[in-house]
């Protein structure tokens, strides 16, 4: 038998589900029942009748079926971590909500991106705020601001700028910005950023424009700013996937995101590839490419043999407030 095999195997017998990130490598994709972005994976992770849940992908993305299934059981080949939920801890929101309060800004919603750590979350959901995604940042925005608040946006800067601008917004960023910026802000944004996203440039945009006539510019909206205003289109994974897809197969295009997913949006075109990655490197995220199907079985034989390995624990408190944040955003997307 084969990996592949010993792998259909085991979760069979522990009647577990397999599901992996868009981002993941090919090897890792092929063995998951489900493949899709966080959200889309927390949601269908958390709903599926299955009690034991194998999941490829980041630790924050773990976390996030754990606090919408408490009583699953969710397990990791390799509790990988994002670099960006690394750049906020439970303890530099404190510190930004300290600084907020020195800055006399009181009456203020925070709202944390999905790329966050529970502990965040929870944080976030004690005070009344929500989460968001790249494919909802924009119904979240709208509605916070809709009650009158400033909003603290944490922990992509560039998701936060590139959405107040949408609205015609005030944006500053804590760390960038001065104080008399920060106290004018409609949108306060923490100083985090995805570093495959900080990757893709406007030279990149021109580079593909004088080369290939009429090809489009897809990015996600982790990009810089300046990037994304002169992009043809701007969504989350999954939106870009469709918006690619919807495309004819002869026309160019080039992708602002993860190497793993636009490496398989689309086969050639009459031998010719016309799906290009926006960059002149790969931008490869190096905490997905982590996972093999070898840390798949390894992990399954463990489980199988009793000893359970990469399991998310989380406190019962932290569950319940990063619940309330989860909950209200799917309640209003």
């Amino acid at each position: 038998m084969s990996i592949k095999d010993d792998i259909k195997a085991l979760l069979k017998k522990h009647n577990a589900l397999l599901v992996a990130h868009f981002y993941q490598k090919d090897s890792v994709v092929e063995l998951a029942e489900f493949c899709g972005d966080s959200l889309e994976l927390a949601k269908k992770a958390s709903l599926d009748d299955r009690s034991l849940v194998v999941f490829c992908g980041v630790g924050f993305m773990g976390e996030s079926v754990k606090i919408l299934a408490p009583n699953k059981r969710v397990i990791m080949p390799r509790i990988s971590c994002c670099s960006m939920a690394r750049m906020v801890s439970s303890e530099y929101f404190d510190r930004s909500v300290e600084l907020l309060k020195e800055y006399a800004i009181e009456d203020f919603i925070p709202i944390t991106y999905i790329n966050s750590n529970a502990e965040v979350k929870a944080k976030v959901g004690a005070l009344g705020g929500l989460v968001c995604t790249s494919s909802n940042a924009k119904t979240i925005l709208e509605y916070v601001f809709k009650k009158g608040k400033k909003i603290f946006f944490l922990p992509d800067y560039c998701l936060g700028l590139n959405m107040a601008k949408q609205f015609g917004l005030k944006a500053a960023v804590l760390g960038m910005d001065s104080k008399e910026d920060i106290c004018r802000a409609d949108v306060i944004c923490y100083n985090g950023f995805c570093s495959v996203h900080q990757l893709f440039s406007i030279e990149d945009i021109e580079f593909y424009r004088e080369r290939y006539e009429g090809i489009k510019i897809a990015v996600h909206p982790e990009c810089k700013p300046e990037v994304v205003e002169l992009a043809d289109f701007v969504g989350s994974t999954s939106q870009i996937i469709s918006y690619v897809k919807g495309l004819e197969l002869s026309q160019a295009v080039a992708v602002g995101t993860e190497y793993n997913l636009v490496n398989r949006l689309r086969p050639p075109y009459n031998g010719e590839n016309n799906t290009f990655v926006l960059s002149s490197t790969i931008p490869e995220c190096p905490t997905m490419n982590e996972t093999s199907p070898e840390d798949i079985y390894k992990l399954l034989k463990s489980f199988d043999s009793g000893r359970v390995a990469n399991e998310i624990i989380l406190d019962e408190g932290i569950i319940q407030d990063a619940r309330k944040a989860l909950l209200g955003m799917m309640e209003l997307s």
